[in-house]
């Protein structure tokens, strides 16, 4: 039943869920990286192909961003003092981030011109790359860091970071008191 009515995705007041449901579009996402890269080899730059490469590009451009600001800004800081072992953990997704973003900054300008993508197997193995080093954070941050964050963490704590992360996707708005 839970496939004809899934489950509301979590909101702001619940920080941790929210990112771990943002876990689950960046998988899916990456997903749909690989499927573009075997569609390009296969069948080149045709819509289906631009229309994957927009929808890859515009998440990892703009929501993926947020979620790791999230983390560096919001939780890292908060769990990363609390004992060596979680220093550590925090250190290593910090390093992952950084890994993530400059290979985003070779596939990212791939995907926003699909149709001049000459070398697909090169094109390919960036994907690849990419979504094992996202995985593989995934996997780290879901069974390192996030379960115990859910008990480290107050309800204050929660609310606040929940707060910090809504003010981060609010639209800018050009001058002038809100």
């Amino acid at each position: 039943m839970s496939d004809i009515f899934p489950e509301p995705a979590p909101d702001f007041s619940d920080p941790l869920g929210l990112i771990r449901a943002c876990h689950q579009r960046m998988l899916s996402h990456c997903e749909l990286l690989e499927k573009l890269a075997a569609h390009l080899r296969h069948s080149g730059a045709d819509d289906d192909a631009r229309k994957a490469a927009r929808q890859a590009h515009r998440y990892f451009s703009t929501s993926a961003v947020f979620h790791h600001q999230d983390e560096e800004e919001d939780l890292f800081p908060r769990i990363g003092r609390s004992s060596m072992a979680m220093a550590d953990t925090v250190h290593r997704l910090r390093q992952d981030h950084r890994t993530l973003d400059e290979a985003w900054a070779d596939l990212g300008p791939m995907l926003e011109n699909i149709a001049h993508v000459g070398d697909t197997e090169r094109f390919a193995q960036l994907v690849a790359q990419y979504c094992d080093a996202y995985r593989e954070h995934i996997r780290i941050e879901e069974r390192e860091f996030l379960d115990r964050a859910q008990h480290m963490l107050s309800s204050d704590e929660l609310r606040k970071i929940g707060k910090a992360m809504q003010e981060r996707r609010r639209p800018k708005t050009g001058g002038g008191d809100r």
